[in-house]
């Protein structure tokens, strides 16, 4: 693809890329363009970008190994510094989701946010069991898209969902029991913010993530206590 991209579509942009929507080879595709950093020497600037870049890339290959659904990588272009890869046009993100559930006091509705909070935990238990460091483990950076394509789509229906990890631009490969809990408390406090405490949302969450697996699990719920007890304490302090 060419180096012009002011006549494609600008899906968003934030503080460190924009995102244009195209079609590459056939296929909805998404770019991730990052910014040239004009405060940072040229050269660092490069070297920086091109680490995130394949951070964002090996991350994204490791979570297809581990059975973690993530957008299609299709290129990684390092000298226009981009990243091409699946556009899911069909989706909802999951703080959506939840939000426009926040007001509906229903058994149906609150064992649907139940096995949601179940699949969520569990897929951050595998990337954190597969050394991966997401660094922004929001809410917002989780979609819900139809298994089936071709099926009439029921948003209320989890189990015809599959949950998708996105944006792992700050992600990085690293076996620290600190940098797990600190993806889970940048996640408790996503949640929060949601404004939901009648679904203990979290709670679920973190009931599954406990679950899932016995590797190091004390560890890693004690060292997740830790960081948000000190989140905690500088919220208060201010």
């Amino acid at each position: 693809m060419g180096e012009d991209l002011k006549h494609l579509k600008i899906l968003k942009q934030g503080a460190e890329a924009r995102l244009y929507v195209c079609n590459y080879l056939g296929r909805p595709t998404l770019i991730k363009e990052r910014f040239t950093k004009k405060y940072r020497h040229p050269d660092l600037d490069t070297v920086i970008t091109k680490d995130r870049i394949k951070n964002e890339a090996r991350s994204i290959v490791r979570c297809k190994t581990a059975n973690i659904r993530t957008p299609t990588l299709y290129l990684v272009d390092f000298d226009r510094r981009r990243i091409y890869m699946e556009y899911l046009e069909n989706s909802k993100t999951v703080k959506d989701f939840i939000k426009n559930l926040s007001n509906v006091e229903n058994s149906c509705i609150i064992e649907q946010i139940k096995i949601l909070a179940k699949l969520i935990g569990e897929s951050i238990r595998k990337l954190h069991e597969n050394n991966i460091i997401h660094g922004d483990l929001t809410t917002s950076n989780m979609l819900l898209v139809p298994k089936n394509e071709n099926e009439e789509i029921n948003w209320l229906e989890v189990d015809k969902l599959d949950l998708v990890m996105i944006d792992f631009g700050l992600s990085f490969i690293d076996s620290s029991t600190e940098d797990k809990a600190v993806d889970l408390y940048v996640l408790e406090r996503a949640v929060e913010s949601t404004d939901v405490p009648h679904l203990e949302v979290f709670h679920d969450i973190l009931e599954a993530y406990q679950n899932f697996s016995e590797n190091n699990t004390k560890e890693l719920i004690n060292k997740y206590r830790e960081v948000s007890a000190r989140g905690r304490k500088r919220t208060m302090v201010g």
